[in-house]
């Protein structure tokens, strides 16, 4: 058979046809590769939680702080979701960051009390039985970061290596010196040469750079401005050179120092182009210690009471082009909801063998309707008025605007407060309303069936 060659129209009509063919699959393949990726990245979101350290409600600007500034802790409340009404789950930190890493109350597993230093003890921690945020979000892909201050045991089988959290830098007791501080990368000890707060910042823009392309968790756990007070290098004291008190000088500049490392964070993961992919969660573990110089104002109390000023802390919700931005949500919210919602935006599955005490918080910071809710604090006190080696109860339950506290004596009356109207907690209303204390207290009864001793 004859071949007859094609005329000169033909050849360019099948090149035409070629070249479109080819054309069509390649925006097809780049249109695959672009949705592939948006999926990807919608459906697992980067995870950021940042931690300050005994940190008071009035210790940032956003929340009334009137002799220095906090732009980039404040730029949360403009860019997110300032949260006014954030709690905690306990007045100091152990109990309060169990509580945080598992998102069930403390007092279900006995994590209730400070612990002693003894990296001997595998019992002294977090009880190995309790699941952590890593170690829910490891098995769908995540690679988990803790920079910072851990407090949740010193033994190896406690340490962050083992409880999830593929790298780890920073000290596992309760408290840290700023300068020369002895710490750890992973589990090989090193003595840190910078100003601890600065290289707290240096490691987590690192591990952000470093894992920029795939789902991270870091947990920023910042000591600051937890005691010892270190003087702060100079460029921090001359930015508070307005504060003429030397002490409250040094804790401004030490929060100055902690501002700025947020700064870095955020400058990191906008440089990545990661922040309309991150969840970023900003609180602190407790209220501010009562020295003279802190400040938990309007609220009061410090760290250490169930009163507003020991568990009410800065709290604060960003998700850039997800959540909306310069919103204030003034319902309750607790450091119980971010185990919860960061699964539900990861689509991770809570475990069913156990209860998780917070609520996903993703639907009411969008807008739908929030529901009212009930928390509750505990911790047992050496006893006042008993004798020794005796307990006192301290206790509090919140449900709705009502709020009812047993202050540090067993001995002291119930208080009841009626918190929108008096965030100062200074009427108590509780010999006016027996019903409602009678109620609240039937709350917290039932509440405290279900829990266990302090281990």
């Amino acid at each position: 058979m004859a071949v007859i060659p094609p005329a000169p129209f033909d050849f360019l009509s099948n090149g035409l046809r070629s070249f479109r063919t080819l054309l069509i699959g390649l925006i097809m393949v780049a249109c695959v590769f672009i949705a592939a990726s948006a999926l990807a990245q919608s459906g697992q979101p980067n995870i950021v939680i940042i931690v300050a350290d005994d940190m008071g409600y009035g210790d940032v600007s956003y929340n009334g702080c009137p002799d220095y500034v906090t732009p980039n802790i404040d730029s949360f409340a403009t860019n997110g979701i300032w949260c006014p009404t954030g709690y905690v789950t306990h007045p100091f930190c152990v109990p309060s960051r169990a509580a945080l890493i598992t998102g069930r109350y403390q007092q279900r597993f006995g994590c209730e009390y400070l612990m002693d230093y003894d990296e001997t003890n595998p019992r002294l921690g977090l009880p190995m039985q309790e699941l952590t945020l890593p170690q829910i979000l490891k098995p769908a892909g995540y690679i988990c970061g803790l920079i910072g201050k851990w407090h949740l045991g010193q033994a190896l089988n406690l340490a962050p290596n083992q409880r999830g959290f593929d790298e780890f830098f920073g000290f596992l007791g309760g408290d840290s010196s700023y300068y020369h501080a002895h710490v750890q990368r992973n589990n090989t000890g090193l003595v840190e040469q910078s100003y601890l707060t600065d290289a707290f910042t240096r490691e987590a823009v690192s591990f952000i750079n470093n894992h920029a392309t795939q789902p991270f968790f870091l947990l920023l756990a910042y000591n600051a401005p937890h005691s010892p007070y270190d003087t702060p290098p100079q460029t921090y004291m001359d930015r508070v050179a307005n504060i003429t008190d030397s002490n409250r000088q040094v804790y401004a500049a030490m929060i100055t120092a902690e501002d700025d490392g947020v700064g870095q964070v955020l400058q990191t993961l906008q440089a990545q182009n990661l922040l309309s992919n991150t969840l970023i969660f900003f609180l602190s573990d407790n209220g501010a210690p009562y020295r003279g110089y802190t400040r938990n104002d309007p609220l009061r109390g410090y760290k250490g009471d169930t009163i507003e000023g020991g568990i009410r802390v800065p709290f604060a919700v960003q998700w850039t082009g997800r959540l909306p931005a310069h919103v204030m949500y003034n319902e309750p919210v607790s450091a119980l909801d971010i185990v919860p919602t960061v699964a539900a935006v990861a689509g991770v599955a809570l475990p069913t063998d156990r209860p998780y005490d917070g609520l996903n918080l993703m639907p009411y910071l969008s807008g739908q309707p929030s529901p009212q809710r009930t928390l509750f604090w505990r911790w047992f006190s050496l006893g006042q008025n008993g004798p020794p080696g005796s307990f006192d109860t301290i206790y509090a339950v919140r449900s709705g605007a009502l709020k009812l506290v047993r202050e540090m004596a067993t001995s002291r009356p119930l208080e009841l407060y009626n918190l929108p109207n008096d965030i100062g907690e200074t009427q108590n209303l509780a010999t006016t309303r027996p019903g409602d204390v009678a109620g609240l207290q039937s709350l917290y009864d039932q509440w405290n069936v279900n829990l266990i001793a302090p281990i």
